[in-house]
């Protein structure tokens, strides 16, 4: 689903932010990256978002080699591709269901499928009774739910988080893991930065280290049992 071969990704400051990388990621498997502040994390995500493009070396999502899609490809592309943020990126001026519903809306669906979706997507991450809630009324793991659901609604075969949880305590950061384990186990592919080692240690899946640039550990795919 996801493959990177010997990818590196050097700046205009001549700053290596990713040197020679290489791991592949199955469909329906969920793996974390993980790695200090500045290790490349972000860079590596946004290259799967296509949202930078690499210095060296081949990026592979859902068997398309990212190099071959031109400025005007890209939309399609992100379509396949949920997103959840650490800040939660929320419009504090619309309700939950507004939140959710914007990308559908941006896409073009119909209301009848927009309300279907939204309402599906709101009761996988336990938030179906406040649709008409404000983000401003909503606890941090209410809000990060809600980025949660308007990153799955459009069914998206992939889904990326970065530090989804680096906000929230213990106990509602165990929450959120498990709300993306469950997406993997219902064939979406999933990959998560995180720092918090403690957490993703416990989970028990296959965890992409990331130092200087270099992945140190984790790139070999992990058949399931």
């Amino acid at each position: 689903m996801i493959s990177f071969e010997r990818v590196s990704k050097r700046y205009d400051n001549s700053h290596d932010a990713l040197r020679e990388v290489s791991f592949s990621i199955d469909p329906e498997e969920l793996v974390f990256l993980t790695g200090h502040s500045g290790a490349g994390k972000s860079t590596l995500l946004r290259l799967i978002m296509l949202m930078e493009r690499p210095s060296r070396g081949r990026v592979v999502v859902g068997g398309a080699d990212l190099s071959k899609f031109s400025r005007r490809n890209i939309p399609r592309h992100r379509q396949s591709i949920g997103v959840v943020f650490q800040n939660h990126k929320l419009l504090m001026d619309r309700p939950v269901y507004d939140n959710v519903a914007l990308p559908l809306q941006i896409a073009g669906f119909e209301y009848r499928d927009i309300d279907r979706r939204v309402n599906a997507a709101l009761d996988k991450v336990g938030l179906l009774d406040r649709v008409q809630a404000m983000p401003m009324s909503l606890s941090g793991g209410e809000q990060q739910r809600v980025g949660i659901a308007r990153a799955v609604v459009g069914r998206p075969a992939i889904l990326l988080a970065d530090e989804p949880t680096g906000n929230l305590d213990p106990q509602l950061s165990a929450e959120i893991m498990q709300l993306f384990v469950d997406f993997s186990q219902v064939g979406v592919t999933v990959l998560i930065a995180s720092h918090d080692l403690a957490l993703i240690s416990r989970l028990r899946h296959r965890i992409l280290t990331l130092k200087d640039g270099r992945l140190v550990s984790g790139g070999v795919s992990i058949d399931a049992p």
